[in-house]
């Protein structure tokens, strides 16, 4: 089993924008004993209302918004791009139609009740702060709106307070 050491947030020193919108991470939750997962290239991290935070945005089809949903809690993994055919496959079928996870023949390990990845290099818990849908009305810019909402499903913000930062050893 792969070993992971905590490090503290001030000492994460990885590019959001290549962790994110280069590699792109998986986000997952547990919910009824279940845990689904999804592939995701938006988000970020931060510091909100004094706290280190990560955001992410879930549109209201995916499955994995419904466990976002009914936890407290959910992680975001990291995995190198040997895993890129798998971080594809999570990304574009839907735990509602297969055991992706299963499938995928990634191994889900738990820390305080929170499943990630033992496969990862990064593995980012997360705790809940705050969540709200994006709303057509509130774009400034609404050349996104417009691009990114044709179907009107917009997103879904979720801002988390990072718990910990596991790093493979």
């Amino acid at each position: 089993m792969s070993k992971f050491s905590e490090i503290s947030p001030e000492l994460f020193e990885q590019s959001p924008f290549k962790l994110i919108g280069k590699d792109w991470m998986l986000i997952t939750a547990e919910k009824d004993g279940k845990v689904n997962t999804m592939t995701a290239s938006w988000g970020g991290f931060g510091v909100m209302w004094a706290k280190n935070v990560a955001y992410i945005v879930l549109r209201p089809q995916r499955y994995t918004k419904e466990f976002i949903d009914n936890s407290d809690t959910f992680s975001l993994s990291f995995l190198d791009n040997s895993f890129r055919t798998t971080l594809n496959y999570l990304g574009t079928k839907s735990g509602r139609d297969e055991d992706k996870i299963k499938n995928s023949n990634l191994t889900v390990l738990h820390t305080n009740n929170i499943p990630y990845f033992e496969e990862a290099n990064i593995a980012i818990l997360c705790k809940k702060l705050y969540a709200q849908e994006f709303k057509p009305e509130c774009f400034i810019a609404q050349e996104l709106n417009e691009k990114w909402y044709p179907d009107v499903d917009h997103h879904t913000l979720y801002i988390a307070e990072v718990t910990k930062i596991l790093i493979k050893e």
